[in-house]
């Protein structure tokens, strides 16, 4: 797992509480279930009236991606890649009949049968590339539920605030209590806000950003199974994987190989 997600946002409202505790506030201050519940709550229905119900309703499933994605071990598939293709150049293709049923990489694997059964290659490079795109398709849809919630959090804080401005209107005639309904008010304007920037747009960025780096391990790997079925020298399959990965991971995985 990536911890970079919970780390961050750990982090980033571990500042701001911090920071009220330094000023004299506290955290509790802020903790006030009705406004809370308004922003959360008109955010995402919000978001859900701009798209899909399947969209909405996968957005636990999205959580779990952002927060729990695995780590990508480039030079590990690259390893296993290669291992294929030298089995493949000295036995066969038939050969890794076996081998494959032993993959723990579903899109791997799946590539590699359609290579084993004796698919045109064009056609295997066609299906796999399809089955890339859909997947980009469908993790784009899934961070916009998100970068929409960004967009809408900080106005409907504001609408809270409109409507705590109006509770402390009707209360005028009460001036002790107009303190604690003012503070009150501004506390859906500042969730709208914090939310906005310290959670919602942050895993949007997050989804993007791991959909981007599974997609080109997806992309490593349907070359790779190019380079099998085309019975491509493995040090030339190496070379070939390598000049996809960026500079600074090639770097990384030949200095550990030396």
């Amino acid at each position: 797992m990536d911890p970079a997600t919970i780390i961050g946002v750990v982090i980033a409202f571990g500042a701001i509480f911090a920071s009220m505790i330094m000023e004299g506030s506290s955290p509790a201050a802020i903790l006030l279930p009705a406004p809370m519940m308004l922003v959360v709550g008109g955010t995402f229905g919000a978001a859900m009236a701009g798209g899909l119900f399947k969209d909405a309703t996968g957005i636990v499933g999205q959580l779990k991606k952002a927060f729990l994605a695995k780590k990508v071990e480039t030079d590990t598939l690259v390893s296993t890649i290669v291992s294929l293709a030298e089995r493949a150049r000295r036995e066969g293709m038939l050969a890794l009949e076996d081998a494959a049923k032993d993959l723990d990489d579903p899109f791997l694997k799946r590539g590699l049968e359609f290579a084993i059964d004796g698919t045109d290659p064009e056609e295997v490079y066609e299906i796999l590339g399809t089955e890339i795109e859909a997947k980009r398709k469908a993790d784009k849809a899934g961070a916009k539920l998100f970068a929409d919630m960004g967009g809408y959090s900080p106005t409907i804080g504001i609408i809270g605030t409109v409507i705590g401005l109006v509770h402390v209107l009707a209360n005028l005639g009460a001036p002790a209590e107009l303190g604690a309904l003012i503070a009150s008010a501004f506390v859906a304007t500042l969730w709208g806000v914090l939310l906005a920037n310290c959670l919602w747009l942050p895993l949007a960025s997050r989804l993007k950003r791991v959909s981007e780096v599974e997609c080109g391990q997806m992309e490593l790997v349907a070359e790779g199974i190019m380079a099998i079925q085309s019975g491509l020298n493995p040090r030339l399959v190496t070379q070939k994987l390598h000049s996809l990965l960026p500079p600074t991971k090639v770097k990384v995985e030949e200095k550990g190989a030396a």
